[in-house]
C-alpha cells in the first residue's frame, strides 16, 4: 500500500478515546475554549449547542466570504503594536471566515484577546483554534476566525490530521461549518482544511495533500464540500498531484499573494462539481492600498496577502436543494 495513503486523521475527545472509521482515527473534541463577551471559558458541548450559548442574530445575505490569511509569526512582539493589530482586525471583519496560519505565541490569551478586538466594531466574530504543529521549535498553530452572525462550527468535528509518516511539516486542522439563515437541511455546509506547507518542501507536500484531501472527503461525514486553504508556497501552476485531481478548481491565479507582489503563494481549491456553491467571484485582498499603507506599514502587519472566494449561502447554490452533510 503506498504510504502516502495511510494517514490517520485525530481529533482530541476529552476522554481521549480512538474509535475506528474504516482506516481512519478520530480523538474527538469535547471541550474547547471559548470566548463570550470578553471572557475565556471552558464548555462541554452537546449536539444542540455547536455554535455557543451566545450566537447573535442571524445576519447572512445571499453569499459569504471565506478567506486564508497568513499573519506571519503572530506572537508577543506584534501583539503588542496596536496599530497592527488593528489592521488585522479590520481585516478580519473583511470575511465571513479567515483560516489563519502562522500563530506563534504560547499564549494562550492572544486569539480570544484578538478577536475581543474585532468585536469591539459591535461584531460577533468567535474562533476555533488546534494544537502547535510542526517539528522541534519551530511550531504554530492555526486557526478559524468566524463570524457567529452568518457561520456556525460544528466544535465536535474539529481535528487534526495526524501524520504518522512524518509528511507534511505542518499537520492541517479541519472545521466543519454551516452557513446560517436558510433553514438547515438547505444550509450551505462545507469543511475547511488550513495548511501551512514549509518552503522547502511544498512540492512534496502538495502531492501529500492529494491524500489529505481524499481522507478528509471520505472521513464518514457525508460532506463533499472539501475545501483546501492556506499558505502552499506554490502557484497554481505547481499544485503537484493535488492540483491534478479531477475537478479540482483554485480561487487564485496568476495572482501574486505576497504584500511585495511578486510571487504566488497562497490559494483556496476544491472540486468544481461538488462544491457548485462558488459565486466565480475571488481574488487578493491587497489590504497595503485598501487602507492606503506604505509598503512598510503593511509589511509590518504581514508579508502576505489575504485570499479570498465567494459562496451562495444555500447547498448547491440555490434555495430548495438538501445538504448533502449529515450531523
Amino acid at each position: 500500500m503506498n504510504r502516502l495513503a495511510t494517514f490517520l486523521i485525530g481529533v482530541v475527545v476529552a476522554a481521549f478515546g480512538w474509535f475506528a472509521l474504516e482506516r481512519i482515527g478520530l480523538e474527538r473534541l469535547k471541550d474547547f475554549r471559548l470566548n463570550f463577551g470578553g471572557g475565556s471559558r471552558t464548555q462541554t458541548l452537546t449536539d444542540d449547542d455547536l455554535i455557543g450559548a451566545s450566537a447573535p442574530p442571524v445576519q447572512t445575505g445571499e453569499t459569504i466570504r471565506i478567506a486564508s490569511f497568513n499573519v506571519q509569526a503572530l506572537g508577543t512582539t506584534k501583539s503588542r503594536k496596536p496599530h497592527v493589530m488593528e489592521v488585522l482586525a479590520r481585516i478580519v471583519r473583511e470575511f465571513d471566515i479567515v483560516a489563519v496560519q502562522e500563530i506563534r505565541s504560547t499564549d494562550q490569551d492572544l486569539i480570544p484577546n484578538f478577536v475581543d478586538l474585532i468585536n469591539r466594531a459591535d461584531r460577533f466574530y468567535d474562533y476555533v483554534i488546534g494544537p502547535r504543529v510542526g517539528r522541534n521549535t519551530d511550531l504554530e498553530q492555526y486557526a478559524f476566525l468566524f463570524d457567529s452572525a452568518t457561520v456556525e462550527v460544528d466544535r465536535s468535528q474539529l481535528y487534526t490530521v495526524a501524520d504518522p509518516d512524518d509528511l507534511l511539516y505542518r499537520e492541517p486542522l479541519v472545521a466543519w461549518f454551516r452557513v446560517r439563515g436558510p433553514p438547515s437541511d438547505q444550509a450551505f455546509t462545507f469543511t475547511l482544511v488550513n495548511i501551512h506547507t514549509d518552503l522547502d518542501e511544498s512540492q512534496r507536500e502538495l502531492d501529500s495533500l492529494a491524500d489529505v484531501y481524499r481522507v478528509v472527503r471520505d472521513d464518514g461525514r457525508q460532506e463533499d464540500d472539501v475545501i483546501v486553504l492556506g499558505t502552499l508556497n506554490a502557484d497554481d501552476r505547481n499544485l503537484g498531484r493535488l492540483g491534478n485531481i479531477p475537478g479540482m478548481t483554485w480561487a487564485i491565479s496568476s495572482t501574486p499573494t505576497d504584500t511585495r507582489g511578486t510571487a504566488q503563494l497562497d490559494n483556496i481549491i476544491f472540486h468544481s462539481k461538488a462544491t457548485s456553491e462558488f459565486t466565480g467571484r475571488s481574488g487578493v485582498f491587497d489590504f497595503l492600498r485598501r487602507y492606503n499603507l506604505t509598503l512598510e506599514e503593511a509589511l509590518e502587519v504581514s508579508d502576505h496577502l489575504p485570499v479570498w472566494a465567494e459562496f451562495y449561502v444555500h447547498e448547491g447554490g440555490q434555495p430548495g436543494r438538501v445538504a448533502t452533510a449529515r450531523r
